[in-house]
C-alpha cells in the first residue's frame, strides 16, 4: 500500500511539474494529439477493429497494473507480447487502415477541386444525365446494374479487375454493359474523368453487419467500394428494380431519375453549383415523369 502511495504522490508530482512548464507549443501540441486521438476512436468505433482496439487497451490497462503491482510473471507475457505489437497492429488493421489513409488523404484533394469552370459542369452535366436515364430505364425493365463514379481516390486497382473501355458516358452503353446476356453484365461499371473506364469490375464486398439482410451481392459490393473510397455508386436491383445510392459507407434506397439526378448534382457540382443549375420547364417535369413511370 505504501508503495502505491509513495508512486502516487510522485506520479501527481510530476504532472503538477509539467502543467507548470507548459508552453503555448506545449498547448497545440495536445490540441492535435488529441483531434488525432478523436478522429482514430470515430473511425473504429463502429467498425471491427473497435473491438480489437479495446482489447488491446484492455491488454495495456492490465501491463500497468502488473508493472504496478511488480507481478513479474504478468509483466513478463505482457511484455514479450507488446514487443511484436506494431506488427500485429498493421496486420491486424491493416484494411481499416489503408481506408483511413485513403479517406484523409482524399479529404484535401477533394476540398481543392475546381467545377466552376463550363466546359467541366457540362461535362459533368452530361455524365450525370446519362446515368440516370439508364439507371431509370433499367429500373423499369429489372435489369441489374452497379455504377461507380470515381472521385478523389482513385481506383486503378479496381479497373484492373476487369476489361479497360475508356468510351463515353452514355446512356445506351450503359444499358448495353448490363444486358442481362452481355459478358460483363455482373461486375461494376466504373466512370473516371467523364469516361466509361472499364467494366465487369469486381467490388470489395462490405462487412458492415447493419445492412438489411434481405440485400444482395450487389449492394454489398456497392457498400463496401464507398467505404473504401470516396466514389459514389448508384445500384439498380434486378429483383425488385429499386434504385440506391451508397455514399460513404451508407445505402440510400428508393431513388428515381428526379432524387438520383439531384442527389449526384448535389455532391458532383456542389451545393453552389446545384443551384446554378437551369430550372426545368414544364416540358422538361413530363419528361421526368416518364421515365420516372
Amino acid at each position: 500500500m505504501q508503495t502505491i502511495l509513495a508512486y502516487l504522490k510522485t506520479f501527481f508530482s510530476n504532472i503538477g511539474a509539467q502543467i507548470l512548464s507548459m508552453t503555448f507549443v506545449d498547448v497545440i501540441d495536445i490540441a492535435v494529439l488529441a483531434f488525432l486521438l478523436y478522429y482514430v476512436y470515430r473511425f473504429v468505433r463502429e467498425r471491427r477493429a473497435g473491438k480489437l482496439a479495446l482489447g488491446l487497451a484492455l491488454l495495456a490497462m492490465l501491463y500497468a497494473l502488473a508493472s504496478l503491482l511488480e507481478m513479474h510473471a504478468i509483466s513478463f507475457l505482457l511484455d514479450n507480447f507488446f514487443q511484436v505489437g506494431l506488427l500485429a497492429l498493421v496486420i491486424l488493421f491493416q484494411p481499416e487502415l489503408r481506408t483511413a489513409l485513403e479517406k484523409v488523404g482524399g479529404d484535401p484533394l477533394r476540398s481543392i477541386k475546381n467545377l466552376t469552370e463550363s466546359k467541366e459542369i457540362a461535362a459533368h452535366t452530361a455524365v450525370i444525365d446519362n446515368i440516370c436515364i439508364a439507371a431509370s430505364d433499367m429500373s423499369r425493365d429489372r435489369t441489374g446494374a452497379l455504377i461507380v463514379i470515381e472521385r478523389s481516390t482513385k481506383l486503378g486497382d479496381i479497373m484492373k479487375t476487369g476489361v479497360q473501355i475508356d468510351a463515353i458516358v452514355s446512356q445506351s452503353l450503359l444499358k448495353n454493359i448490363f444486358f442481362n446476356k452481355a459478358s460483363l453484365h455482373d461486375g461494376a461499371v466504373i466512370i473516371s474523368d467523364y469516361r466509361v473506364a472499364a467494366a465487369g469490375c469486381f467490388l470489395p464486398l462490405t462487412q458492415n453487419a447493419r445492412l438489411n439482410k434481405d440485400k444482395g451481392t450487389r449492394h454489398r459490393a456497392g457498400v463496401g467500394m464507398s467505404e473504401v473510397s470516396d466514389a459514389i455508386v448508384v445500384i439498380v436491383s434486378e429483383e425488385t428494380g429499386e434504385i440506391s445510392l451508397a455514399i460513404d459507407g451508407e445505402l440510400l434506397g428508393g431513388q428515381n431519375y428526379s432524387t438520383l439526378r439531384k442527389q449526384l448534382t448535389d455532391i458532383l457540382l456542389g451545393d453552389v453549383q446545384a443551384k446554378k443549375m437551369p430550372k426545368f420547364s414544364k416540358k422538361d417535369k413530363k419528361k421526368e415523369d416518364k421515365i420516372d413511370g
